[in-house]
């Protein structure tokens, strides 16, 4: 159990430096409690900058699944800013199609904002998914482009083939160059991600290898509307436009903007965010409380993983105990 320190009294800073700062925190018993009953590898809390919870080894790092669609988000963003994508430029324009039996003409008139909203409307054999998305999968054709909402791992997987040859760099190492270095992220190397593929489709998952204190900071950069020390990394109107709410989903209470989970504002508060990986990866960002609360899950050792609901639930709880303030999103 990593310790949690009691610092001298000092104004919080709204990003850590090369080390994080820990304050002590009632919220620490609650995560405790928590994490001794469903064993996640690690657990991080942070409010105002500060570490107020702690739980397992926050430098481990794990394969965090589909958090890895939030992270390309976020490079989307960065992209666009640069005008190198755009996001009405449909497939049939970029070149996009795939293994037989291949995209329609009618397929190939989805855009790029449509594949960041999982609303393709493609529903093409992709590589990377879960059994679940396997046997939920629409005919083919059954739903025009933009119409319908479905989490489609063929969607998430060309977009990231889609920002490649838009840019030039692969995913992780933009991700390294943009985001990592910025933050000054602990752990994170480009070895820490690797591409996944099979005969499925041309296009490969990009999967990557995180430690709860990285995620911490790529969930304090969103808290913080993209800016970090006062430079932006991510612009700030991509932030808001990418975590609204564009469909509804088929989880209760939870909508999808691009890449990323949002949460019914009035069972929440305003603007609740959350990234969220098989097994129990998840980064949740709570603007109102000004808090940021991460999970990972190593599937190796805990091959049940932990539901989202339940680290959801334990995120209510330290809600609950979090003193309220004014929000950093101000504006959104």
């Amino acid at each position: 159990m990593v310790a949690i320190l009691l610092l001298c009294s000092s104004p919080a800073s709204a990003e850590p430096g090369n080390e994080w700062q820990f304050q002590r925190s009632p919220i620490q018993g609650t995560v405790e409690s928590y994490a001794g009953k469903y064993k996640p590898t690690a657990i991080m809390v942070v409010q105002d900058g500060l570490v107020v919870a702690t739980s397992g080894d926050i430098s481990r790092k794990v394969n965090v699944r589909s958090v890895r669609k939030s992270f390309l988000s976020a490079l989307f963003g960065k992209a666009i800013e640069r005008g190198q994508i755009k996001l009405e430029s449909t497939l049939a324009q970029l070149g996009i199609d795939d293994t037989a039996p291949s995209l329609t003409a009618d397929e190939k008139l989805a855009t790029v904002r449509q594949l960041l909203m999982a609303r393709s409307g493609i529903y093409h054999p992709a590589a990377y998914e879960t059994s679940e998305q396997k046997s939920t999968r629409p005919p083919r054709g059954s739903h025009p482009p933009g119409t319908f909402w479905y989490y489609n791992n063929w969607d998430f997987n060309a977009l990231g083939a889609i920002y490649e040859k838009a840019t030039g760099s692969n995913v992780f190492d933009s991700f390294e160059t943009l985001i990592a270095g910025p933050l000054g992220m602990q752990d994170y190397t480009v070895r820490d991600g690797t591409f996944v593929g099979d005969r499925s489709s041309l296009y490969r998952a990009y999967v990557f290898n995180m430690s709860a204190r990285d995620l911490a900071r790529f969930g304090l950069l969103f808290l913080n509307q993209g800016h970090w020390n006062g430079v932006s990394v991510i612009p700030s109107q991509w932030m808001a436009e990418s975590t609204k709410t564009y469909s509804e989903t088929d989880r209760k209470d939870r909508g999808y903007g691009y890449l990323w989970w949002t949460l019914d504002a009035g069972a929440w508060g305003r603007d609740v965010i959350f990234a969220s990986g098989y097994g129990g990866q998840l980064i949740v960002i709570v603007p109102e409380k000004r808090l940021v609360a991460v999970q990972v899950v190593d599937l190796d050792a805990q091959q049940r993983g932990i539901h989202s609901a339940t680290f959801l639930d334990l995120v209510r709880q330290i809600m609950t105990n979090a003193a309220a303030g004014p929000s950093p999103l101000v504006g959104r």
